[in-house]
């Protein structure tokens, strides 16, 4: 009888170990678990700080082209290609369905998006760019008021913008 109650003691004081180090265990996995979740917050509001900073010097570059092309001083068509690939990488609660915001730009991006610039335009027959000029000059034209008025309204998104640190 006595050897039973020293086994029972003895595996008794085991499987007591064995609950305290169990225990220990899960107060680990408790403590890695809190660190991971805050690792996770910092990182997200990281990766949301970095976006609405990129976010901010893309807009700056879009109120620039904008401004410029509402007083003219470059063409239109550079205009709607600028600004759709700026607005196009956007992201977050700035992101821009361009096509249905900004119709007259897009419709104009599409007309000259696929035109040759640069050595590829140089290389054209000089009747081949007269008919694409022509082109995108008679687009330009056509939209060129609903443009104007799409300028305004990103115009009107200085508001929101913070500027960024340089």
């Amino acid at each position: 009888m006595q050897d039973m109650t020293l086994w029972l003691g003895l595996a008794g004081s085991i499987v007591a170990v064995l609950a305290m180090y169990a225990g220990y265990l899960l107060f680990k996995l408790y403590q890695q678990n809190a660190r991971h979740k805050a690792f996770l917050e910092r990182t997200n509001l990281q990766q949301a700080e970095k976006i609405q900073e990129r976010n901010s010097n893309i807009m700056e570059s879009v109120l620039i082209i904008a401004e410029a092309g509402k007083q003219d001083q470059c063409d239109m068509s550079e205009v709607a290609i600028r600004l759709y690939k700026l607005m196009e990488v956007l992201q977050g609660d700035r992101q821009v369905d361009f096509a249905s915001q900004y119709p007259a730009m897009n419709e104009l991006y599409h007309v000259v998006k696929d035109m040759p610039r640069g050595d590829a335009r140089k290389a054209l027959q000089k009747k081949e760019r007269m008919e694409l000029d022509l082109r995108r000059m008679k687009a330009e034209a056509r939209l060129l008021a609903d443009i104007k008025c799409e300028l305004d309204v990103v115009l009107t998104l200085k508001a929101g913008i913070t500027p960024s640190v340089y």
